[in-house]
C-alpha cells in the first residue's frame, strides 16, 4: 500500500515537471520569435529617381468638323425633272446637281419678254412725240416707268428661272439623296448633304488659365476615338473672349484629310503642347499617396522607409511629374508601400535588378 502511494507521487511530480518545462519552453519560443519579428524587412519595390525629358501636353476634348457643309435644297418650289450626281460621289465647284421642272417659269419669262419689248416700244413712241410737244412731260414718264416695270419684271423671271437648275457651291462629296425623279420639292424639302473633307476643323476649348499661352499657327496632335495613330492640325482661329459659363477659351485648327481616313462627326482627344521640360523627376502615380493636405512618397534611407511630403505637377496616365520634396538619386519606392510607416525596415527591389538589403 505504501508503495502504491510512492508510485502515485513521482507520477504526479514528474507531470507537475513536465508541465512547468514546457511552460517556460514555450515562453522562450515567443521572446525569440517577437525579436525576429521586429528585425525583419518588408520587401517593396523602388527606382532610382533620374532626371528625366519630359513633355508637357495638355490633354482635352474636341470634335471633328467638315470643312464646308450643307444641306442642299431647291430655291423654287416644282417637280424634280433631272438628277445629275450618284450617291456618294465627289463633285467639282459650278457641276449641275439636278434641276426643277421650269416650263412654267419659261413661259412667263417669253410673256415678260414680250412686254418690255412693248413697253419699250411705247416708250420711243412717246419720246418722239415729247419732242414735238404732242404730250407732256409726264404722259412720257408713265411711258418710262412702264419699260422699267417691265424690265424688272423679266429680270426676276430670269432670276427665278437660274435656281431652277442646282449647282454645287463648292467641291465636295454628295451624301445620301432624299429624293427622286418626279419628287415635287419645295426650299423646305432636303436633297442631300454636299460635304468637303478635304480639310477637316477641331473645335475644342481650354481651361482659361491656359489661354494667354495660345497662339494662331500654333501646331496641335490629336488622335481619334479606336485609332492610336497620331495626326497633327494648326490653330486657325481663336475666340475674342472666355466664355463665362464654362471659364474656356474655344479655338479652331484645321487638318489636312487628303488621304479620307477622317470623319466629320468623330471624337478627338486633343494634345496641347505647353512646355517641354529637360530635367523633369517622374514618379509612377501608384507610389504617391494621398493625405490629408497633399501627397507623401516613401523613400529608402539607411535601410528604412522614409515618408517624404512632395508636391506634383502635370501628370500622365503612368507618371506624375514631382516639384518639391524629392531629388536627384533618391531611392523612391514604387510599390508594397500602402503597408509601410515612416521608418519601416525595408528591402528594396530596384528595377535595375539591384537589391539593396535593409541593415
Amino acid at each position: 500500500m505504501k508503495l502504491k502511494y510512492i508510485i502515485y507521487s513521482v507520477l504526479v511530480l514528474g507531470l507537475i515537471g513536465l508541465l512547468a518545462y514546457r511552460v517556460i519552453d514555450n515562453k522562450e519560443e515567443a521572446a525569440a520569435g517577437k525579436k525576429e519579428g521586429s528585425s525583419s524587412a518588408v520587401v517593396v519595390g523602388g527606382m532610382i529617381l533620374k532626371p528625366q525629358k519630359f513633355e508637357d501636353n495638355l490633354s482635352l476634348s474636341g470634335s471633328l468638323e467638315a470643312n464646308e457643309q450643307i444641306d442642299l435644297r431647291s430655291e423654287v418650289s416644282g417637280v424634280v425633272e433631272q438628277i445629275n450626281f450618284e450617291e456618294g460621289s465627289t463633285v467639282k465647284k459650278g457641276q449641275v446637281l439636278f434641276k426643277v421642272n421650269d416650263i412654267e417659269l419659261r413661259a412667263q419669262r417669253s410673256m415678260m419678254t414680250s412686254a418690255q419689248k412693248l413697253a419699250s416700244e411705247n416708250e420711243r413712241r412717246a419720246k418722239l412725240l415729247l419732242e414735238k410737244q404732242a404730250i407732256s412731260q409726264e404722259e412720257y414718264d408713265v411711258s418710262n416707268a412702264d419699260l422699267s416695270s417691265a424690265k424688272a419684271s423679266s429680270e426676276l423671271i430670269g432670276a427665278q428661272l437660274s435656281k431652277a437648275t442646282v449647282r454645287a457651291p463648292f467641291s465636295g462629296t454628295i451624301g445620301l439623296r432624299e429624293i427622286s425623279e418626279g419628287t415635287y420639292v419645295t426650299p423646305q424639302t432636303p436633297i442631300a448633304k454636299l460635304v468637303n473633307t478635304s480639310k477637316l476643323k477641331i473645335t475644342f476649348a481650354i481651361p482659361e488659365k491656359y489661354a494667354s499661352r495660345m497662339r494662331v499657327n500654333s501646331e496641335i496632335s490629336f488622335t481619334t476615338t479606336g485609332s492610336s495613330e497620331e495626326q497633327t492640325a494648326k490653330i486657325y482661329a481663336i475666340e475674342p473672349a472666355v466664355e463665362v459659363a464654362t471659364r474656356t477659351l474655344r479655338m479652331r485648327a484645321i487638318a489636312d484629310n487628303s488621304e479620307g481616313k477622317l470623319y466629320p462627326g468623330t471624337f478627338v482627344n486633343v494634345l496641347l503642347p505647353l512646355e517641354t521640360i529637360q530635367d523633369a523627376l517622374l514618379v509612377p502615380t501608384e507610389a504617391l499617396i494621398p493625405i490629408q493636405n497633399g501627397k507623401k512618397i516613401f523613400v529608402y534611407r539607411s535601410g528604412k522607409a522614409r515618408e517624404i511630403e512632395v508636391k506634383t505637377g502635370s501628370r500622365t496616365d503612368s507618371v506624375v511629374r514631382v516639384t518639391s520634396g524629392l531629388k536627384a538619386q533618391d531611392t523612391v519606392l514604387t510599390y508594397g508601400v500602402m503597408a509601410l510607416n515612416d521608418g519601416t525596415p525595408v528591402e528594396v527591389n530596384l528595377e535595375e535588378d539591384t537589391n539593396i538589403v535593409a541593415q
